[in-house]
């Protein structure tokens, strides 16, 4: 391609990082087999591409420019250090006898490309490591998650979440843990943490303001490479909950931006075939009678999606499927939803008298939905005061500015 304006490359090279590093380091790890040395040099690639695209042009297939680049600049690297190190000269030896063209192509087809992100995926989830290690690792190396990022979904500091990924690579590195998909006795032992992380990074984009969608498509394709490799009730139930939740991102927000609840949104906007396969998907797994969370909170996501208002949704079938997650997978949130549920059901009285319970014991105190969802019942209430109160705490706490802009709105209305 020719050459292009510093600016316009900076941007392209911004947004391969942020669509392509996963892919490309998994395949760095691949061929260089040291995932130190896989993302240092993934790096240097970023950075040669800074230098020498906006002469030589923006390259037709940028992703197989950065994997060769890369590769060559970790050989490069190793040769230098080989000088003083025979462990380093072994490792140049073997990775010059793995150099010629026909290997480097056939390491960046399509297909082995995506079996390699799996390979990272289970790599990172290892048994070894400490269960928040593999979460926050999967989450910076495969999916390219910044620390600040994983950081604010962990509800902890970037330096704590740093700690924790480092950690996690010592043990990689420490125990030579092997970077493959496990073997069937093992898959399935190690399936949970996978889900975790999958569903943890379409979190992080339904909720993103900027490259949300980019990141909720990554972890449904990611989640469908699991259910192509395990067809699992659990892997069945996590997919269609991403596809029927996906399903209303087109009626969540204004053109402005703002946000749109449940009750106010445009249900012709919603996606109709992300909601028939996310229906398949729970109904299959609900009919091997072997699911758990994710299947439970999909037929939830199911009975919303296939009512034509809030007004017709059937919420005594939501509150009971809630009472069935709560038994499974008890969580202070999960009582919050149900709560929310029952105050349709039964009436605001009974989901106020729940909420206020939950808050008493703390846990819920700095969570901006609790405050929310009480104000909300307050305000159906005619307990303007007490509405007032919930809305200001619940904007105290809220970081994103679409819900900051909701609660401003409500306590406008208020006034």
């Amino acid at each position: 391609m020719p050459p292009n304006a510093p600016e316009d490359v900076s941007r392209t090279i911004e947004t391969l990082y942020r669509s392509e590093s996963g892919r490309i380091l998994a395949t760095l790890v691949r061929l260089l087999g040291d995932l130190d040395l896989a993302e240092e040099s993934m790096h240097e690639a970023f950075a040669a591409a800074l230098d020498s695209w906006p002469q030589a042009g923006i390259p037709e297939k940028p992703r197989p420019w950065l994997i060769s680049t890369a590769r060559f600049k970790a050989v490069d690297g190793i040769r230098r250090r080989a000088r003083f190190d025979g462990v380093e000269r072994d490792l140049a030896l073997h990775l010059e006898a793995q150099s010629n063209e026909a290997r480097i192509n056939e390491a960046l087809q399509e297909e082995e490309i995506e079996d390699d992100r799996l390979r990272l995926i289970f790599t990172c989830c290892h048994p070894a490591l400490p269960s928040e290690g593999q979460v926050a690792l999967t989450l910076r190396e495969v999916c390219g998650l910044t620390t600040e990022e994983i950081a604010r979904a962990f509800l902890v500091t970037p330096a704590t979440l740093a700690q924790r990924i480092v950690r996690a690579k010592a043990v990689i590195r420490d125990k030579a843990i092997p970077y493959q998909v496990p073997l069937s006795p093992e898959l399935s032992a190690r399936l949970g943490a996978v889900l975790q992380v999958v569903y943890l990074v379409f979190n992080e984009g339904y909720s993103a303001e900027t490259t949300g969608a980019e990141l909720s498509r990554e972890a449904i394709r990611l989640g469908r490479l699991l259910l192509d490799l395990l067809p699992e009730p659990e892997v069945m139930g996590l997919v269609g909950l991403m596809l029927l939740q996906e399903s209303r991102r087109a009626a969540r927000s204004s053109a402005e931006g703002d946000l749109i609840l449940l009750d106010q949104q445009d249900r012709l906007l919603w996606n109709r075939d992300h909601i028939a396969e996310g229906i398949a998907l729970t109904e299959r797994a609900l009919a091997s009678r072997r699911f758990g969370a994710y299947t439970l909170q999909a037929a939830i996501a199911a009975v919303h999606a296939e009512a034509s208002s809030t007004a017709s949704t059937d919420w005594r079938q939501i509150t009971l499927l809630y009472d069935r997650l709560i038994r499974i997978q008890p969580s202070p949130v999960v009582e919050l939803n149900r709560a929310v549920a029952v105050a349709m059901y039964e009436g605001p009285e009974h989901g106020l008298r729940l909420i206020d319970d939950l808050l008493a014991r703390e846990e819920l105190a700095r969570y901006h939905l609790a405050h929310s969802a009480r104000a909300d019942l307050c305000r159906r209430l005619e307990q303007l005061p007490e509405a007032r109160a919930s809305y200001e705490k619940a904007l105290a706490l809220a970081r994103q500015e679409p819900e900051r802009r909701f609660l401003a709105g409500r306590l406008r209305e208020l006034q």
